[in-house]
């Protein structure tokens, strides 16, 4: 399974690394999820400074894509050039953002009528993109999922693998990124969160 994690400039390391970290559970039936970037390196909005494993036009052919929020998300959402070497297709890909990564999702046409779930501060702007905005931190509908707030890319991560894996791989990726001392209640919340649409 190829994952394309999204990872813009000013990108929040919360939702590319946690959603990586998880996905990456599955590596040994051949999951791989890989930071893509449109530049050869990307710096956080924390000055973390990270190598793209992957160009970004590796998400066109990717089996699951990611949209990861940040800092500069609403500049990139008006750069036509970079957002026109996206070619995604909901048809054969699963595509899901994190916060800030729903407006990109807008913008690109794919939340077409479909709520979407996003942070706080990028609400307003996701609205002025004609989407309606959930105050909930997960949905999905179809191939198409959004998160919302950094400490729901569990629930990304874990639409992806109950999609694609089952839910007792799900759980099982989930149990070991938990807590200790809170696992069952954490993969339950989790699987609760996700349930609804798979």
């Amino acid at each position: 399974m190829r994952i394309a994690v999204l990872t813009f400039e000013g990108f929040n390391e919360l939702d590319s690394f946690v959603a990586a970290g998880v996905l990456n559970r599955l590596r040994g039936q051949g999951w791989l999820a890989e930071i893509t970037a449109p530049t050869a390196s990307v710096t956080s909005m924390n000055g973390v400074r990270v190598q793209a494993q992957q160009p970004l036009e590796f998400a066109n052919e990717a089996d699951v894509v990611l949209f990861g929020s940040g800092i500069l998300t609403r500049d990139i959402a008006r750069d036509s050039a970079l957002l026109a070497r996206l070619r995604l297709d909901p048809a054969r890909q699963l595509v899901g953002s994190q916060c800030s990564g729903a407006l990109l999702m807008a913008r690109l046409g794919l939340l077409g009528g479909i709520p979407a779930c996003t942070d706080l501060t990028t609400k307003p702007w996701v609205i002025e993109a004609g989407v309606e905005v959930l105050d909930q931190p997960f949905f999905a509908r179809g191939n198409l999922a959004t998160a919302g707030g950094c400490l729901s890319a569990p629930y990304l991560a874990a639409w992806v693998i109950a999609r694609l894996a089952g839910e007792a791989a799900c759980a099982e990726a989930l149990h070991y990124v938990a807590p200790v001392g809170e696992k069952a209640f954490f993969v339950e919340r989790a699987l609760g969160v996700i349930r609804p649409y798979l």
